[in-house]
């Protein structure tokens, strides 16, 4: 952890049976308790200072903890740099060279319906039996030389646009655009150098994230979608970034309109974001995937499969970071989602939100 005055955390180690005393109410020991699952790290930022930190015992700070699903917003991240530089418009059609025949209805997608998941592509994040989907067919067993390649030759199942529909798969899809668009080797390792070149340059290094490990395909594509390692304090400095886009030193990473873009609900799910969720009622499950009514409707979060958060509320000036192992789906679950809404809760508003324009529907 760097030696910095910002980040010089409250630490303790606990067991993962946590505590039930009074004066942890409202604190990270509420998530170690054993209806929560198995929390392995949990972290605290309030106005850019560690206030709390805790991990289970046999983790610390020399951990790298898996991202899963929390990549998904770096790769949104990245994709907004080279919309900001230009090279890629977020409503035109994506630069996928695959769909554009001339009969290729899927030559409608744009890079907005795929950060939002309405694509319509015929994608299956959770079969039944679960190994059956597309997800883990991919990623784990008959896919892994090329996952782009098997994200993007699959049809349409609904019209572009009109359906939301998440995915994993999606999201590979944007990391082979960021890769297209900063090289057109076919070399895998000449492409896997230029993505985490530009990783760093963009996001990493500005943002103080010295820990972060991608993965990539036997193709050279980066896993968009997960598979990000990075140690705890580096994904508070995730959330931190997310909070108004900027550098622990003020210097600008997101654009602000590319930010506003990912914090606005899309037109077919209220409370999905640009690659991100978002604190807000109507979603297209009947449960809710955060916390709507706990915390302001601004506060969104990176999230990760078995329960990785990462938190961000710029109206509260405030970063939660949970890591660990909560099966989905479950009871534990949901007290896990309960107690982080009750944790923010309790963090009183920082002050009034400052605006920034929305990048419009077209």
């Amino acid at each position: 952890m760097r030696k910095n005055s910002h980040w010089i955390a409250l630490a303790s180690v606990m067991l993962a049976t946590g505590s039930s005393a009074e004066s942890d109410r409202g604190s990270l020991a509420t998530l170690f308790g054993k209806g929560e699952g198995e929390t392995r790290a949990a972290l605290m930022i309030r106005d850019g200072r560690v206030v709390e930190k805790r991990y289970a015992v046999g983790y610390s700070d020399a951990n790298r903890f898996i991202s899963w699903s929390m990549a998904k917003t770096v790769t949104a991240i990245l994709v907004g740099q080279l919309v900001s530089d230009g090279k890629l418009s977020l409503d035109s059609p994506a630069p996928i060279a695959e769909w554009h025949g001339a009969n290729d209805e899927r030559r409608a997608i744009t890079l907005r319906m795929l950060l939002n998941m309405s694509s319509g592509l015929q994608h299956t994040e959770i079969g039944d039996p679960v190994e059956a989907s597309d997800t883990n067919q991919v990623l784990f067993v008959s896919g892994t030389q090329s996952m782009a390649a098997r994200a993007i030759d699959v049809p349409l199942e609904a019209r572009p646009g009109a359906k939301f529909e998440y995915s994993s798969l999606t999201s590979i899809i944007l990391a082979e655009i960021i890769t297209r668009t900063l090289t057109s080797s076919s070399d895998p390792q000449s492409r896997a150098q230029a993505y985490r070149r530009f990783a760093e340059q963009r996001l990493f290094r500005p943002a103080g994230i010295k820990s972060a490990v991608l993965e990539f395909d036997g193709a050279g594509t980066q896993i968009g979608g997960s598979l990000v390692y990075m140690t705890l304090d580096d994904y508070g400095r995730l959330g931190q970034v997310l909070l108004a886009g900027n550098a622990p030193d003020g210097t600008g990473i997101i654009r602000p309109d590319w930010l506003a873009f990912m914090k606005t609900p899309s037109l077919r799910n209220p409370e999905y974001g640009g690659q991100l969720w978002l604190n807000r009622p109507g979603g297209v499950d009947p449960h809710p995937t955060l916390f709507p009514g706990h915390g302001p409707n601004t506060l969104v979060s990176c999230l990760g499969h078995l329960g990785q958060f990462v938190i961000a509320s710029s109206d509260q000036n405030l970063v939660v970071v949970r890591l660990g192992k909560t099966q989905d789906d479950t009871s534990a679950f949901s007290a896990l989602r309960d107690a982080l809404g009750k944790i923010v809760e309790q963090v009183p508003i920082a002050g009034k939100k400052n605006s920034s324009a929305v990048m419009p529907e077209r």
